[in-house]
């Protein structure tokens, strides 16, 4: 299945955290802070202007992205994986190199 987000939406697969800290220690699954890097899968045809016209987005499929703590609540469940979808806005920085 597919899926195709609406105006400056952005679809995200989160990446998975490490769960052993640097010094050793092994984190159950609730310690684990959720990471805030991630994947775009799927990026809408852009945010609609006041003069109708569309802005296209600054991401594409495929970047690497930083977003903050509390961007993406709206998470779904496509084919088994937890994607998040959020607004380009709630994205911070695209991660190049």
């Amino acid at each position: 299945m597919t899926i195709r987000p609406l105006h400056d939406r952005v679809v995200v697969r989160r990446n998975e955290e490490e769960k052993t800290t640097a010094g050793g220690i092994v984190l159950p699954g609730s310690a684990a802070e959720k990471p805030n890097r991630g994947e775009v899968i799927a990026v809408g045809p852009g945010r609609v202007l006041n003069n109708g016209e569309i802005q296209a987005p600054s991401v594409k499929v495929g970047d690497k992205v930083l977003f903050g703590q509390y961007a993406g609540s709206n998470v779904v469940k496509l084919d088994g994986e937890e994607l998040m979808i959020m607004q380009e806005s709630e994205i911070f920085a695209v991660l190049e190199g």
